[in-house]
Order: C-alpha cells, then sequence, then structure tokens
C-alpha cells in the first residue's frame, strides 16, 4: 500500500531515530533516512525495516517508491551547525521541512533558506515540541480566552538531571557550543519558544549562564535569562543537574494567574487571594506521545 507522505529523516541519532520511529508509527508515511554512520545505517535500517542512505543526494536521486502525488518531507536532526545547509538543499528538492532545534548556531544561511523555501513553496516548522503538550496547548487557549486579563508577566523554572536521560552527553553535540551544545542551545530554547507561544515574541533579552556542575564538559549547564516581550517581564532559569525533572511555566495576569507543571501532567489557575488552586489535570503522556502528534500535524 502507497502511504500519502513520504518523509526522510536526516541524521538519526537518538532524536534522529525518534522522529523515525514517531513518523512511521502514524501509518501515513513512508520512511527512509540518511546517516553517514555506516554501524548506525545498518542497525536503524534493520531495526525499523527501512532505507538508509549513506548521503542526502543519493536519497534525493532515489524516491522510495513515492508516487507523484505523495507529500514529500523531510526532518533535519543533524548537529545543528548543520541544519540550514542541509534544510536549504532539502527545499531546493521541494521538500516540507521540521528542523530541529535549535535552527542553527548562527545566522549565517537564514537568510537564503528563507529565500529558497518562498520560492519552491514548502512548508518549514522547528521542533519545537513542547506545543504539542496537550496541558500547555489547553492553558495556552484559556489565557488567549481572556478570562484571566492581560498578561503582565512570565516566570519559567525548569531542570533536569542530563546524565540520567543522555548518559553520552560528553562525547555527541553536547559537549561543543559549535555542534548546537550547552544549556542554552539544547534545552532552553524549548522553553523560550513555549513563552514566546503564551504571551508573544521576545523583544529584548538579557542572560547569564555558566558551566556549575556536569562532570567532563566546559559548557554551561545553568542559565538565567530575563526577557521583555510585547511588554510582559519574562524571567526564565534552567540549569541540567538537579534531580526533579520538572518545567513550571507560570504567567501573571492583570485578572489571575495560570501555571503549567509538565512534571505534574496539569495546568492550574488561581484568580483570589487565599483561594486553592483549581486544576486541570490530564494523562500522563507514553514517552513518544508528543512527538507523535507533532509528526501527525
Amino acid at each position: 500500500m502507497t502511504l500519502p507522505h513520504s518523509v526522510l529523516i536526516v541524521g538519526v541519532g537518538s532524536i534522529g531515530e525518534r522522529h523515525l520511529r514517531c513518523f512511521q508509527s502514524t501509518g501515513r508515511a513512508d520512511v527512509s533516512f540518511v546517516e553517514v554512520n555506516s554501524s548506525l545505517r545498518a542497525t536503524i535500517a534493520e531495526r525499523y525495516g527501512v532505507c538508509g542512505f549513506a548521503d542526502l543526494e543519493a536519497a534525493l536521486a532515489d524516491r522510495g517508491g513515492a508516487s507523484p502525488s505523495n507529500s514529500l518531507s523531510a526532518v533535519v536532526a543533524t548537529p545543528a551547525n548543520r541544519h540550514l545547509e542541509i534544510a536549504t538543499r532539502l527545499a531546493e528538492a521541494g521538500r516540507h521541512l521540521l528542523i530541529e532545534k535549535p535552527l542553527s548556531t548562527n545566522t549565517n544561511g537564514v537568510s537564503r533558506l528563507a529565500s529558497v523555501v518562498r520560492e519552491r513553496g514548502v512548508v518549514v516548522s522547528v521542533a519545537y515540541v513542547y506545543r504539542c503538550f496537550p496541558a500547555l496547548a489547553a492553558m495556552r487557549e484559556a489565557l488567549r480566552s481572556g478570562r484571566y486579563g492581560k498578561p503582565v508577566e512570565i516566570v519559567a523554572v525548569c531542570g533536569q538531571n542530563f546524565p540520567t536521560y543522555r548518559p553520552a552527553y560528553r562525547d555527541i553535540y553536547y559537549n561543543d557550543h559549535a555542534t548546537g551544545g550547552g544549556a542554552i542551545q539544547d534545552a532552553l530554547t524549548h522553553v523560550l519558544n513555549a513563552g514566546e507561544w503564551l504571551v508573544g515574541p521576545i523583544d529584548r533579552l538579557v542572560a547569564d549562564a555558566a558551566h556549575q556542575v556536569l562532570a567532563d564538559v566546559t559548557v554551561e549547564d545553568t542559565v538565567h535569562v530575563l526577557t521583555r516581550q510585547s511588554g510582559v517581564l519574562g524571567s526564565y532559569s534552567l540549569n541540567q543537574h538537579q534531580a526533579p525533572n520538572e518545567v513550571t511555566l507560570t504567567v501573571i495576569c492583570e485578572q489571575g494567574t495560570v501555571r503549567w507543571e509538565s512534571h505534574a501532567h496539569r495546568w492550574r489557575w488561581m484568580v483570589r487571594p487565599d483561594e486553592p488552586w483549581h486544576d486541570e489535570s490530564h494523562e500522563p503522556l507514553p514517552r513518544d506521545a508528543a512527538f507523535i502528534t507533532q509528526a501527525s500535524r
């Protein structure tokens, strides 16, 4: 059976493999991938029963049985310093794009990608998956309804023990800013993007960041950022070494306060002093659920 979408995953390290698995699980996409590491390429091809290519041009030349009516897409999941180069080539080939965060480690090439995207008429998104968490989406809808009045402040407090979740952090992209490493590029951009989704774009910011704890790397593992967002004052704090795996986003409005707690699978609100929080709880998400939602859009 020919599926309606053809999706090429470029890079199948841990996040690329997750994208491959999640697109495949939708049952809507024929999936193939590009991976320069021959051992990893063989492992992933066997594990998922899909075709792997050693280079991008070979993958683009072989449509993998896709029919002319197939929607052609690609996921860019290489180290961040290669994102723009690869995304631009894929856009030139007419592929719609999901690009892993951060978009790039610098702005060189952004204008070129934007130009090609306009010329080819393709759709591009950056893979900020917090937007696929049901509790956060529900809180955003409540904010947009106006029931709490105008947002005036946003406060994010986040952290996890990164070595627990990425034991190989010393040996991968994370150990070098040039390839997208460090707490800012690896993690904080998720939270900043969520904050912009809730209360508007960041107009200006100031940051303080340092390496505090993580062994065998020198990139920052702790960061504090203050923002101004269309009149909203913002404060974002994140570290990658604490024991609790928690993300809390609080938006203070003129007529109430709302809070998303990812670890508690809920959002909550309070409108009067001394009253208890009112909670809207959601079922805990399976590990891949938000990524499957992202793949289904």
